[in-house]
């Protein structure tokens, strides 16, 4: 990519600000991160935009679009809240792993119902001691005639307990062999009988939710079966560059949303006189912060192009993860900075990017997994 944008594209930035804008206002943001609360109005409000469509094939009910589109519609959304972004994402990557590994009945079956908002999708691979190491994971599914029984507890399952959210749930079928091959991928709605939802109380990230799932004797049909028994493995491996750019883009989003907000308080906060951002410290600290988003922006662009062309970009996907939230969790930080002690204060909005930032490094691969993969793809065999 040459770093500019088409005009369908522009044209797309431009409806995702505008329906932001009309659907979640900063006094709404306020009053949702302070309430803790689910904005199923904007989730539909996405739908009916077509947002969901835009990266699924025609045949089910999308756009075909491309991966600089979702990167488009994810960064847009972060923008406004990282929190919010991960409602889109949760729904997106779920999805496209149907669009890969299920059935062409499972396609016709889920992704128009994803697409249209009807349902909600979100991913459950995490538990109490497996993170970063999915070999871990303990709950099991056993087969029980046309279907199979799921026990086990997961963690950290982002969005799991939303209103019409069907989680995608990660389970050993073969508990005496290697995690890639014996890991399955199930569908199963979270009021199935036998589950049981805790929401955590997080520092951040309040409305999407993170919640702790438990999982008794739960029943689930055969057909909710994705991509084969013990094929778990390649559904978690099948999406993962689309993905991991589209959640760089949002986090480098949720950046620069963070930056604007300190520098159109920098311009504004008198001292001394005059304005903040006047004052080399302050304007050379912002001057770096923006630097770094755009240096983030160009390479996640970058890398969406290189998987639309189908070439192979792990290596730079994982350093545009690594650096777009390693940026975020900075630019966050310079910002309360900025604010001084109004940062601090829940009646301003820089104190939420703080929170919000802080487990950009830690969600979806931990930086030090990913510097561990970049090593590894440069040959240094890092442990």
């Amino acid at each position: 990519m040459d770093g500019r944008f088409t005009e369908e594209q522009n044209m797309l930035r431009d409806s995702v600000q505008k329906l932001m804008a009309k659907h979640c206002a900063p006094d709404f943001m306020r009053k949702i991160d302070n309430e803790k609360s689910y904005p199923y109005d904007l989730y539909a409000a996405w739908a009916e935009a077509g947002l969901f469509a835009m990266p699924f094939a025609e045949a089910y009910g999308g756009l075909g679009g491309s991966t600089v589109d979702a990167c488009i519609i994810a960064e847009e959304i972060g923008r406004v809240s990282a929190d919010l972004s991960m409602m889109f994402g949760g729904s997106t990557f779920c999805g496209l792993n149907v669009q890969r590994k299920g059935s062409e009945e499972q396609k016709k079956y889920w992704l128009p119902k994803l697409i249209s908002g009807e349902i909600k999708m979100s991913i459950s691979i995490s538990e109490p001691d497996a993170g970063s190491d999915v070999g871990a994971i303990r709950t099991t599914a056993v087969r029980d005639g046309d279907h199979y029984v799921l026990n086990g507890q997961k963690l950290w399952a982002t969005g799991a307990g939303a209103k019409g959210n069907v989680i995608n749930v990660y389970a050993k079928t073969d508990p005496k062999a290697h995690h890639r091959q014996s890991l399955s991928l199930f569908l199963v709605d979270n009021t199935t009988p036998g589950i049981e939802l805790r929401k955590l109380d997080m520092l951040g990230r309040y409305c999407t939710g993170t919640y702790e799932v438990f999982f008794k004797d739960v029943r689930v049909p055969a057909d909710r079966l994705i991509g084969g028994e013990n094929k778990g493995w390649d559904c978690v491996l099948s999406g993962l560059q689309v993905e991991r750019v589209i959640a760089a883009a949002a986090d480098c989003g949720s950046a620069l949303g963070c930056v604007e907000m300190a520098l159109a308080y920098a311009k504004e906060r008198k001292q001394f006189g005059k304005p903040i951002g006047t004052f080399q410290a302050i304007a050379h600290l912002l001057a770096d912060m923006y630097t770094e988003v755009e240096a983030a922006r160009a390479l996640i662009y970058r890398c969406a192009s290189l998987v639309d062309h189908g070439e192979d970009a792990l290596r730079d996907i994982t350093m545009a993860k690594l650096f777009a939230s390693e940026t975020y969790a900075k630019v966050a930080n310079h910002g309360m900075q900025i604010f001084g002690g109004y940062g601090y204060n829940k009646e301003f909005d820089m104190q939420r990017h703080f929170r919000d930032a802080r487990v950009a490094t830690v969600a979806a691969g931990t930086s030090q997994m990913q510097r561990n993969l970049i090593a590894n793809l440069l040959g240094l065999k890092a442990q």
